[in-house]
């Protein structure tokens, strides 16, 4: 799982990212939050990090303009301050979790494994972004017209939802979804593409995955 780390002290962020490597976990680091803005702004992540007081953007800044622009990526946020005020905060801004400095790499560590988990168990009735949504219980797919996906259909469909105009890899989509069947290979990752975007058409949708095949792929509207 990818995890992006905004934290301004590098030896801190350099201590964080060895632990999370550790644990599996793949950690981007980013030492400002315009850094971090522009790095989850391009690229799909499973969860961020992000310490509150940082140069160029703060945290909260940051956490706000991401949800905003309908990311909704599980975000747990550091900060030295540990007044309740500044907790409210950060919850207000879009935090799902909240962890004061100095702390525990142990209990970091869980935190966010709490958020990935929840991320991959909990999944809302609906998502939405521009003029499409996702029913994921009955995986109906709407926009000015229904249609019914197929299983694998529905969750590379939520993937884009989740992470609009976000540069996506083949190999990233493969590693989500189809990494655990032994018999799928790459190329079932263009197979699904072409019949999302036949099923986006048909439902005469303003969205549109841009890319190419054993590219890179970015659900966007058709004028972007």
């Amino acid at each position: 799982m990818r995890i992006l780390l905004a934290e301004d002290e590098k030896e801190l962020s350099k201590a964080v990212c060895a632990i999370l490597s550790m644990q599996g976990y793949e950690p981007d680091p980013a030492y400002d939050g315009q850094e971090a803005f522009e790095k989850a702004s391009a690229g799909a992540y499973d969860a961020y990090v992000f310490d509150i007081m940082m140069p160029r953007k703060d945290g909260l800044t940051l956490l706000r303009e991401l949800r905003e622009s309908g990311d909704l990526t599980p975000t747990l946020l550091l900060t030295a301050k540990a007044e309740v005020e500044n907790r409210v905060e950060g919850l207000d801004a879009g935090a799902d979790d909240y962890l004061t400095k100095p702390f525990a790499m142990k209990e970091l560590v869980a935190r966010i494994h709490s958020l990935t988990r929840r991320n991959t168990s909990y999944t809302p009735t609906e998502v939405k972004w521009a003029d499409v949504s996702l029913n994921t219980e009955n995986l109906e797919l709407k926009s000015e017209n229904t249609i019914r996906l197929a299983g694998k259909e529905a969750e590379l469909m939520e993937l884009f939802l989740r992470n609009p105009n976000k540069e996506i890899s083949t190999d990233q989509l493969y590693d989500k979804l189809w990494k655990n069947d032994l018999e799928a290979e790459r190329e079932v990752v263009w197979v699904y593409i072409s019949f999302l975007r036949k099923k986006l058409s048909a439902i005469n949708a303003r969205v549109v995955i841009s890319g190419e095949k054993d590219g890179s792929f970015k659900l966007m509207t058709e004028r972007a």
